[in-house]
């Protein structure tokens, strides 16, 4: 696995999950449960978004900014100020939208996880 971020962990917690970027409003109808919400940073309209969500990354925040104390109350890892190590972009603009990642909600670190071709023409032949 590749470390892609790394932030300060607010909410303890491993998560895998698919990335949904919300920027705006008409982004919450895509967002899918199990999914990995990034975002700027959260605020009490999106805390459906979080109730769903297997894991939350933010460019912003800290140890008492609106995820940290939400994810915390809901169980949910949350990495917040996430950043790329070496160009010190945001997680909005190195993460791809249904880029599979793990984080973890200790460490703040991000990593991409490879999936092997094999593994996922199993699973689809499965249904």
């Amino acid at each position: 696995m590749k470390k892609i971020l790394q932030g300060l962990g607010v909410s303890q917690g491993k998560a895998q999950g698919k990335v949904k970027i919300i920027r705006t409003r008409e982004d919450f109808n895509t967002f899918s449960q199990g999914d990995i919400l990034v975002t700027r940073i959260t605020d009490p309209n999106m805390v459906l978004l979080m109730g769903k969500a297997a894991g939350i990354i933010c460019d912003i925040g800290g140890m008492t900014s609106h995820p940290s104390i939400v994810s915390r109350e809901m169980g949910t890892p949350c990495i917040v100020s996430a950043k790329c190590p070496t160009t010190n972009n945001p997680s909005t603009q190195i993460l791809q939208e249904s880029m599979f990642i793990e984080m973890c909600g200790e460490s703040g670190e991000v990593h991409v996880i490879e999936k092997e071709k094999g593994a996922e023409e199993e699973h689809e032949s499965d249904n």
